[in-house]
């Protein structure tokens, strides 16, 4: 096996989506398979059905049967199905949404196996996912059940910026009763942990921002920064944490005052995901912190809108590609330098 070359694990995603068309303009950058050995699990016929809608006919996928069968110079695709799917573009079904979880399931066992080394996921529609056997909004709060991790941070990542948010896929009217001291608290550890260990920040800085306008305005706009932001705040930066704030959510982008720090929480899914998008769109990623495994993903859906047009952008999906490869070399390297250094003072006792 070459060991050189990250094994990417990358589910389709929806079949009625835009995946197809990433996943195809992303590998026909015959470049792309110097930096990694991506693996589709998906559909040799949903592959075929998207390629001809958009006339693409010099590419292929190496199709296999397992992971085990790699050919570390092509994109390889496991065929998770041998049954006929039906393919509705544009439109969320109860058989694409099983196919994407099959999908997912799929990648996850031969992580777990090592037989891949990261998952980058394609998109899914919640909607249609959603059901007895997933009962779930999407893929964070499924992974994070799926490892039995305490807690996970949906942390958005561009270029010069990374958003993490206290709660993510709840209604706007819960958001409130729902952010709590001790949730804060959690968030900023992982993110704390996440821009050491992923990112290799060696001091990270953290703001916080606000839950209301003008972050309460001393109380008389809402009591929820005196009351649980602040004493969150002051507790993380007694364990360490540099942590400042809460800052009010309208002007800290606008300013630039964003770039001054590493990290950013979020009270909620807009707050933290408006101007995240509005500065990145496009070229975003979204990463799952607090997992034992790497998992990235486009900031973008299904792309119900213009699949099959010939309009898909692969750039947030090369974005996700090569954001897993950087934090599964950092956590590599550091582990390495925690193993180093624990033998060091090993010796020296």
């Amino acid at each position: 096996m070459n060991k050189q070359k990250i094994r990417i694990g990358i589910p389709h995603g929806d079949i009625n989506g835009i995946s197809y068309e990433i996943l195809i303009k992303t590998f026909m950058d015959s470049a792309i398979m110097d930096l990694m050995t991506p693996v589709i699990y998906g559909s040799a016929r949903a592959s075929a059905y998207h390629r001809k809608i958009l006339g693409i006919q010099n590419f292929s996928f190496n199709q296999i049967l397992s992971a085990d069968k790699l050919n570390h110079k092509r994109p390889n695709l496991v065929n998770c199905f041998t049954e006929e799917i039906s393919i509705e573009l544009g439109i969320p079904t109860a058989q694409s949404g099983q196919a994407a979880v099959k999908a997912l399931k799929m990648a996850l066992d031969d992580i777990q196996q090592e037989k891949i080394d990261v998952l980058v996921t394609a998109p899914i529609n919640k909607h249609a996912v959603h059901s007895e056997e997933f009962p779930f909004t999407g893929h964070t709060d499924f992974l994070q059940e799926h490892f039995k991790v305490d807690d996970v941070l949906m942390f958005m990542v561009g270029k010069d910026i990374r958003v993490g948010l206290v709660t993510e896929h709840i209604p706007i009217s819960e958001v409130a009763t729902t952010i709590s001291e001790e949730l804060i608290l959690k968030k900023l550890n992982l993110m704390n942990e996440s821009l050491k260990n992923d990112f290799s920040i060696r001091k990270p800085r953290i703001a916080v921002l606000g839950l209301n306008p003008h972050a309460g305005d001393h109380g008389v706009i809402g009591n929820e920064e005196n009351s649980i932001i602040m004493p969150a705040i002051k507790e993380a930066y007694e364990n360490g944490i540099l942590a400042f704030g809460p800052y009010v959510a309208d002007g800290f982008f606008g300013s630039g005052h964003y770039r001054k720090f590493d990290g950013i929480l979020a009270m909620y899914h807009d707050q933290g995901l408006i101007p995240f998008k509005a500065l990145t769109f496009g070229q975003g990623v979204n990463f799952t912190a607090g997992l034992p495994i790497v998992r990235t993903s486009p900031d973008h859906g299904t792309g119900y809108d213009i699949v099959g047009k010939n309009l898909a952008s692969p750039e947030s999906f090369h974005a996700a590609l090569f954001l897993a490869i950087d934090i599964y070399r950092n956590r590599k390297m550091n582990e390495e330098l925690k193993k180093n250094s624990l033998e060091k003072s090993t010796a020296q006792s």
